[in-house]
């Protein structure tokens, strides 16, 4: 998101920030996260230090939930009609988005806010957030502001033994989203205070040792089924699995090789079972439950990503010029969002729906046209280097480009390479893009834990 320049709120010097009004969800799925993770109208200043929300109009709409909401700061002190006279022309531009069939009357009737933070309850109690939620949340990041300021080692270990019980799973899904909105936003300082913190959460709590677990963990399962390469087989797969020594281990496996746990999968586990008795047989029967238990994480994982991919995708499709509006959104494109497009454009193709058969052309057309995905060309570049150290500090410098599209990619190639067993040169590709990927790997799975 391009950024503006204004004047800081204490000093009235000039700043960059990210000034955004209106967070438009049917149009662009991600302007949500914007505005719930405090990506925009959030202000550093460099000169004086001040950090802060910016005081500036907001209007939020969701065509799916029927909600458009406004907030208008009361500092500003404007009167009602000219807060009428700002906020107007933003309403009109949510309407005229979208199509006739979708203006329905609640764009009649925005609900005004008289706090941002009441705004942000309303949106979040549509998603079935309860206030109690809310509360835990301001709780997490309260803890992560003070660990922040907390520049003693000591003192900061007594804050995270005082505080352990809220340290969990949501604490570090907000301390990963802060982390990367430091990043993004080029906050430096913060961002380096954030790696300090979490080296120490990792090591000093029970949920981050387990965390640390799992990246091992993974990395190994990882290892096992590179090996394993083209031999795989279900057979296989399931030796490995019952092999496991941990649950950490058996859900790397689910992680790693979902597609290979059909329905032939579990029943030659159940085989297996029928087969055994006495401590071998519960040993068995557990491992299964773990399994299935996992599948359905995954599974649930998956369908709320095609489920954002497919929001995505529609959201261009309304829009009256679907080429410029795919082009403005190229890198907002994962591998999800294009399969759910070539998907979509079967089912148009299958039911004579001749204008979405259009529009999902132009759309599929511009991606066909558009230059290789910056993921191939990183590869190009990380391949070339001369050892793992040198492709290690190139992904550590890269870090926003060590994506789950970048570890597709190259598992992708990988395979590709793998399949010319009778090719030396495809040969040693292969095993040059296993070595990156596994360097990939563990710089990816520690981003997302901080």
């Amino acid at each position: 998101m391009p950024q503006t320049q204004i004047a800081c709120p204490r000093c009235r010097q000039m700043i960059a920030a990210n000034v955004e009004q209106l967070f438009d969800v049917t149009a662009d799925p991600q302007a949500k996260q914007r505005l719930l993770s405090g990506q925009s109208n959030h202000a550093r200043c460099p000169h004086c230090g001040y950090q802060g929300r910016l005081a500036t109009p907001v209007v939020y709409h969701d065509n799916e939930k029927e909600l458009l909401l406004t907030f208008f700061p009361s500092e500003l002190g404007l009167p009602l009609n000219e807060q009428e006279r700002m906020i107007g022309p933003l309403i009109k531009q949510v309407t005229d988005r979208l199509p006739p069939e979708k203006r329905k009357a609640y764009l009649l009737k925005p609900q005004a806010n008289l706090t941002y933070e009441s705004m942000l309850e309303t949106i979040l109690g549509k998603d079935g957030v309860t206030p109690e939620m809310l509360k835990g949340q301001q709780e997490r990041v309260g803890l992560i502001e003070r660990l922040i300021q907390v520049t003693t080692k000591d003192v900061r270990s007594e804050l995270i033994k005082q505080n352990e019980k809220i340290i969990d799973e949501q604490f570090f899904a907000l301390f990963s989203r802060i982390a990367q909105g430091a990043l993004g936003s080029g906050q430096e300082q913060i961002a380096r205070a954030l790696i300090d913190v979490q080296t120490q959460l990792l090591e000093e709590t029970e949920y981050g040792r387990q965390l640390k677990e799992s990246v091992g963990e993974l990395e190994a399962a990882q290892r096992v089924l590179q090996e394993a390469g083209q031999t795989l087989t279900r057979e296989k797969l399931l030796d490995f699995v019952l092999e496991s020594q941990t649950d950490a281990r058996i859900r790397a496996f689910v992680s790693l090789a979902r597609g290979g746990m059909d329905y032939v999968f579990f029943q030659t586990l159940s085989e297996k079972i029928e087969k055994t008795s006495g401590e071998e047989k519960t040993r068995l029967e557990g491992i299964r439950d773990k399994l299935l238990e996992y599948v359905n994480d995954v599974d649930k994982q998956m369908e709320a990503r095609y489920k954002q991919a497919q929001e995505f995708v529609e959201s261009l499709l309304v829009q009256e010029d679907v080429e410029n509006a795919v082009k403005a959104n190229l890198e907002n494109f994962t591998q999800d969002a294009v399969d759910i497009a070539q998907q979509m454009l079967r089912q148009a193709s299958e039911k004579n729906d001749y204008a979405r058969m259009g529009k999902l052309q132009k759309m599929i057309q511009v991606l066909q046209a558009a230059s290789a995905p910056p993921e191939v060309m990183f590869i190009e570049q990380l391949i070339q280097l001369p050892d793992a150290a040198a492709v290690e500090a190139a992904l550590s410098q890269n870090e926003a480009m060590v994506t789950q599209q970048l570890l597709d990619t190259l598992t992708g190639l990988a395979t590709q390479m793998e399949s010319q067993s009778d090719n030396p040169e495809a040969k040693a590709m292969a095993e040059r893009l296993s070595e990156v990927y596994k360097i990939a790997l563990k710089i990816s799975m520690k981003k997302n834990l901080g």
